[in-house]
């Protein structure tokens, strides 16, 4: 399912819009937290978009924060382009992130509100794709998480993780119409979010994003994937920064969706593949090595085709390196969520978490508040 919604759903060719209709604005909220290799250049290329209508709110907790001088560096080379800068968060809630954006969003000018991490990197025509989505009955369009080419193991792990486990998740999702928005990237009405009481509402959650999009479904309004997908860029990647980030998202699924202790194992190759060729032995009599085996190898060619499919270019590493890969995040998945449900603590920075059920998030050991 995932392989052929994602020939038909990704990298559409754009199409420009009639000069007799205006274009609507879009305000950008961009949080940011201290600086990287890959920060600046991130950044710019939210300057250089050609859709011609659009704001970018900076926003900066700490005033000593060093990504202040490179945002003003870039407000200094694009002055042509409509920016602010926003430092000192709010006290709205306990996610951080919301608390960093307000300021930003209550400031916003525009109708639709573009959150977008600061990992992110854009094409020139990405805000465009996103709001030609935007249709009449739909209230929020997000960007599948994928990334950059980048070099060194890490990169490559990150590249097939997004491109296979959290395509196949996302592609089959929207095409069934179920929630599974990552706030990475996300496009929404900003009317429809300030009904409920605007983004301070979801302050009380770490997942801020999923809660979002239920609110949004909710009330009858429908969400959906833009063509093009979220191309993290981060200047910092390695293993194990990337294994703590997906045993957090792991942790917040758990407390949001207590069936998620049961469903998710089952969604893993190697765990679903075991309990198949245990039950085919068993009710065949047939032989569960070779079942296993041959379950693996399907699997992983599906993983690859759609890997090549979410990449739509040549891949930047050759076939031993993704079997490598695969294998290393395929054997990985099941100890890293055994330790999301053995440590249901949630580190996210320098502060630490507890999740309730249903996402409610208190803060262990709470900063300084503003």
């Amino acid at each position: 399912m995932a392989i052929f919604y994602g020939k038909y759903k990704l990298h559409k060719k754009i199409c420009n819009t009639p000069p007799e209709i205006p274009y609507q604005g879009v305000s950008i909220l961009k949080p940011l937290m201290g600086v990287d290799p890959n920060l600046f250049l991130n950044l710019e290329t939210f300057f250089t978009m050609s859709y011609p209508k659009y704001e970018i709110l900076f926003c900066i907790e700490d005033e000593t924060d060093p990504a202040i001088m490179l945002v003003k560096r870039l407000m200094e080379k694009y002055p042509h382009v409509n920016t602010d800068l926003f430092v000192g968060g709010s006290n709205v809630g306990v996610n951080p992130k919301i608390n960093n954006m307000y300021k930003a969003y209550e400031a916003a000018s525009h109708e639709f509100i573009l959150i977008s991490d600061s990992g992110i990197r854009m094409k020139e025509d990405t805000l465009q794709d996103m709001m030609q989505c935007m249709s009449d009955r739909i209230a929020l369009v997000h960007q599948m998480p994928f990334t950059c080419d980048r070099e060194g193991f890490s990169a490559i792990l990150e590249k097939i993780y997004f491109g296979t486990v959290q395509s196949r998740i996302y592609l089959a999702a929207d095409f069934v119409n179920i929630n599974c928005h990552t706030g990475m990237s996300a496009l929404m009405r900003k009317s429809v979010l300030d009904e409920v009481g605007g983004l301070k509402i979801f302050g009380c959650y770490l997942a801020e994003d999923y809660f979002i999009a239920k609110s949004f479904t909710d009330r009858g309004w429908k969400i959906c994937i833009s063509s093009q997908p979220a191309m993290q860029n981060s200047g910092m990647c390695d293993v194990t920064s990337f294994q703590a980030r997906l045993t957090r998202w792991a942790k917040l699924r758990v407390a949001m969706l207590p069936p998620t202790i049961i469903l998710e194992p089952l969604s893993e190759c190697m765990v679903i593949g075991a309990a198949a060729a245990w039950s085919v032995s068993i009710l065949f009599g047939w032989d569960s090595l070779v079942f296993y085996m041959v379950h693996i190898l399907i699997w992983f060619l599906l993983d690859w085709v759609l890997l090549s499919v979410v990449q739509n270019s040549t891949l930047p590493f050759n076939k031993f390196d993704f079997v490598v890969g695969w294998l290393f995040r395929e054997c990985s998945s099941p100890y890293l969520f055994l330790h999301a449900l053995w440590d249901p603590a949630i580190k996210w920075r320098s502060r630490i978490y507890k999740l309730a059920w249903g996402g409610i998030a208190q803060e262990l050991k709470p900063r300084t508040r503003y």
